[in-house]
């Protein structure tokens, strides 16, 4: 029985460019895996409202993670089993895994007075702060402060200030993990947890699943942990994120969407 495919993918520096946030020298492979109708779900700390921008962008319409593994987002009638679920969004069946943002930024506001560390999070960066650190257009920056289960934030220090950081969330029971700019806080979420409850249902609906995930950054790293086909894209500097460590880990050749389109079809080359 030939397998069934689903993919899931990182935006910022992946299937986006670093700088441009274009997906544009991804082109060829995105054709490629519309014509086999194999369902990208995007899996990326972005929020709700920039996912549904870029899904228009692409003319996506699968599930969707949003903010590292806090909401799973599924269109209503995509599957015709029943599942458990937490709450009807608009056109969505929300699956949430997540701590509610509110509660995110009252613990790093705690850990920043109480560990005397200068942190600056979304919440407290104007449009054009976040525009400029961020590189995001003002339209697009404006949906990133849209959050609702993850914080990012940027620390002002040396490598100790950051591991203390790290280990003032963990042990006020949150988990930190990184991205390609920002430091992020969130609650026991992840987007392996997330990738795993999702492909659970798609097993549901295709006999002989196998999936792939493509990213860049540590917090990619669950992700591709939970899926059979881990692929890693290059870093702007030409590297690979050291710290992702997998056995059966897929280098791509290429930086973010060059790597990723390389990536998709010298794979499928290899087994379609």
């Amino acid at each position: 029985m030939p397998s069934e495919f689903v993919i899931f993918t990182d935006l910022d520096g992946t299937l986006l460019d670093y700088e441009s946030y274009s997906f544009e020298a991804a082109s060829s492979g995105l054709e490629f895996i519309s014509s086999k109708n194999i369902p990208i779900v995007i899996c990326t700390s972005k929020t709700r409202a920039e996912i549904e921008l870029y899904r228009k962008l692409l003319n996506n319409n699968e599930p969707f993670i949003s903010e590292n593994g806090g909401g799973i987002f599924i269109p209503s009638a995509y599957f015709s089993h029943n599942f458990n679920y937490d709450r009807q969004v608009d056109s969505y069946k929300v699956i949430e895994l997540g701590t509610p943002h509110k509660r995110l930024i009252e613990v790093l506001n705690s850990i920043k007075k109480d560990a005397s560390l200068k942190v600056k999070g979304f919440s407290e960066m104007t449009i054009e702060e976040l525009s400029e650190v961020s590189g995001l257009s003002r339209e697009i920056a404006e949906l990133a402060i849209m959050r609702e289960y993850d914080e990012p934030f940027i620390i002002y220090g040396d490598e100790n200030d950051k591991e203390r950081k790290k280990n003032e969330i963990t042990r006020r029971g949150f988990k930190h993990t990184e991205g390609g700019i920002f430091h992020h806080i969130m609650g026991d979420n992840d987007k392996g947890k997330a990738v795993k409850i999702l492909t659970n249902l798609f097993k549901q609906k295709f006999s002989n699943l196998k999936t792939i995930a493509i990213g860049d950054s540590l917090n990619d790293l669950p992700m591709l942990e939970a899926v059979d086909i881990p692929i890693l894209v290059q870093k702007p500097d030409g590297q690979y994120d050291s710290r992702i460590k997998l056995d059966n880990l897929v280098f791509a050749e290429g930086i973010g969407p060059e790597g990723w389109n390389n990536a998709i079809l010298n794979l499928f080359e290899k087994i379609l």
